[in-house]
């Protein structure tokens, strides 16, 4: 008798539980932006089993079968909003042509916030560091915005709008910065294809700035992880948090261990600001990077012990994320290029 009244109530539990389960697999994590550091936040999702639904406004790009790809111009509140319709969290990991900032961030950042809030999906809105301006003590999440030049005055308005419409509470949304990262389709990073890429065929490491100061870079699948965890943390919202590298140490440090890995000598070539500054006259990129030259020119050191104490420390040590990037850029078709 026991065993038929129980039945049942057992059923119901196996059911309930597999609900359960069901609706926890039924998030919806939108990801906004389909360069590298899109690819790198859908494939820490993927990792995590979650829907991905991957945004850009009209690039055709190849993603595994069970991620959705939307075109979408996500400036436009009503394509927003469509876009983001039912999702859980949205990754703000967006960023127009490095010329463009000053003409397309401010909108696409107001559009992503407006599509979030429809939504009723948290952000967690992908920084960097140029706020800040210049200083030679490592930054923190208590540092002033103190830049003056374009480039980190936008990122300190857009910052200032997410927190604002946080804190208003249009959205639910937490801000995860990170400095230089490098890793697989990193290639215009200053550790991207020009250091990685030309290692590998043998030729010298092409580089900007004082390579002899302390820097910190960031593993771009650790910057991913990081933003992952932003989200799925309540205690995250509506805080900056900087997110965990290995240890800093110098540019050329990373330079050498790259040739120690494929067991070749270190070359490097290094371009002064004399002739940087020649090079901005001819190349619309050096132009703009003329502007933050002092990120590269001097100690550029981040402090992560806030994201440290609330969400422990997981990173990828920098010899082995070295020689994972390593490995993508040899099983890539852009090193036969």
């Amino acid at each position: 008798m026991y065993f038929f009244v129980t039945l049942p109530f057992i059923l119901q539990k196996t059911y309930f539980a597999q609900e359960v389960k069901m609706y926890v697999n039924k998030e919806k994590h939108v990801v906004v932006g389909t360069g590298p550091l899109g690819l790198a936040v859908m494939r820490e999702l993927l990792i995590r089993e979650k829907e991905v639904i991957m945004v850009n406004q009209n690039s055709s790009i190849e993603l595994p079968k069970n991620v959705n790809l939307i075109h979408a111009n996500v400036s436009n509140f009503e394509e927003s909003a469509n876009a983001f319709k039912g999702a859980t969290v949205v990754y703000h990991c967006a960023k127009p042509d490095y010329t463009k900032w000053s003409e397309h961030f401010p909108n696409l950042n107001k559009g992503i916030i407006y599509g979030a809030g429809q939504a009723e999906a948290k952000l967690i809105y992908a920084d960097n560091l140029f706020m800040y301006g210049s200083s030679k003590q490592p930054y923190n999440e208590s540092s002033l915005n103190l830049a003056s030049d374009r480039k980190g005055l936008v990122r300190a308005q857009m910052a200032e709008e997410v927190l604002e419409a946080h804190h208003s509470g249009k959205i639910r949304a937490a801000i995860g910065r990170g400095p230089d990262f490098y890793g697989p389709y990193a290639l215009h990073s200053i550790l991207g294809e020009r250091v990685f890429k030309s290692a590998l065929q043998g030729k010298a490491a092409k580089v900007i700035g004082c390579i002899d100061v302390p820097h910190t870079h960031i593993y771009i699948n650790d910057f991913a992880r990081g933003l992952v965890t932003l989200a799925l943390n309540e205690e995250s919202l509506g805080e900056i948090w900087h997110i965990p590298s290995d240890t800093t140490v110098t540019t050329r440090e990373l330079i050498e261990q790259v040739y120690k890995e494929i067991q070749k000598t270190s070359k490097v070539q290094c371009a002064p600001k004399q002739i940087f500054q020649l090079m901005a006259l001819f190349n619309p990129y050096m132009r703009e990077m003329k502007e933050i030259y002092y990120v590269y020119n001097q100690p550029y050191i981040v402090d992560h012990s806030k994201y440290e104490r609330t969400f422990g420390l997981e990173v990828t040590p920098h010899v082995k994320a070295i020689k994972d990037t390593l490995d993508w850029y040899r099983n890539s078709f852009l090193l036969r290029k």
